[in-house]
């Protein structure tokens, strides 16, 4: 199992491991600030260094069980089984994807009631689908957008028990993809506190600790991708 740090503190860069396996495949560590792939975001790159070494990480995925992989370019020298080493994100791409996904999930609060169903994370453009008949006005949503993240609301992350999902199941919003079960609990991400709340929704991404930290947003396009659904593009202002 790797532990996963990301989860409780976003912002750490850097940390010490333990390699717990290592083959050409790529390196399995006891824990680590690599996010791996998944719920739409994409894996953290970086790199791995040791005693005598480093190699660089191209992609963290989910490997075996609990795992996470720290893939490395073909025929690259890893670090051996036992070896400590210090594994070091790309700060500045994580932090791009960080600043998106918040501002998708404040892009999710203003489309009241209609389920999100699919999105993609990017540091440079990042979509969301929708399940709605008709297309939201584009200028509306932009301004929405600004007036939020201006707003500077705080962003945090809250373990609660996962049997909440069985009181409140409008917590979910996504249609493709469901909180996993079987641990007893369940990561929220919360938007806003009290009655300034603005999204509060399961997660398991990296995010700001501040909407104001996102910076502009723009509402690049809004396009149909069928009878029912709607297809928001947002990119750096």
């Amino acid at each position: 199992m790797t532990e996963r740090l990301f989860l409780d503190d976003p912002a750490l860069a850097l940390a010490s491991a333990t390699v717990l396996a290592s083959g050409p495949e790529g390196v399995v560590l006891d824990r680590t600030v690599f996010y791996a792939r998944g719920g739409g975001q994409p894996g953290d790159s970086g790199l791995l260094r040791w005693n005598g070494g480093e190699v660089a990480v191209t992609e963290a995925v989910k490997g075996e069980g609990d795992a996470i992989l720290h893939v490395v370019p073909p025929e690259s020298a890893v670090p051996p089984v036992g070896a400590v080493v210090e594994a070091a994100i790309d700060w500045d791409r994580r932090h791009g994807h960080m600043r998106m996904h918040t501002a998708m999930h404040l892009l999710c609060s203003l489309i009241k009631g209609a389920a999100v169903t699919g999105g993609s994370v990017g540091a440079d453009k990042s979509r969301l689908d929708f399940d709605l008949p008709n297309p939201p006005p584009k200028e509306e949503i932009e301004a929405g957008l600004n007036a939020l993240i201006a707003a500077d609301h705080p962003v945090r992350i809250e373990w609660v028990d996962e049997s909440v999902l069985d009181t409140d199941p409008g917590l979910v919003r996504t249609m493709s993809v469901q909180p996993p079960r079987g641990t007893g609990r369940l990561r929220l991400m919360r938007i806003g506190d009290g009655d300034g709340l603005v999204d509060l929704q399961p997660c398991g991404g990296t995010h700001v600790s501040r909407t104001g930290e996102i910076g502009p947003i723009r509402v690049q396009k809004i396009e149909n991708k069928g009878k029912q659904n709607r297809r928001i593009i947002i990119v750096p202002g």
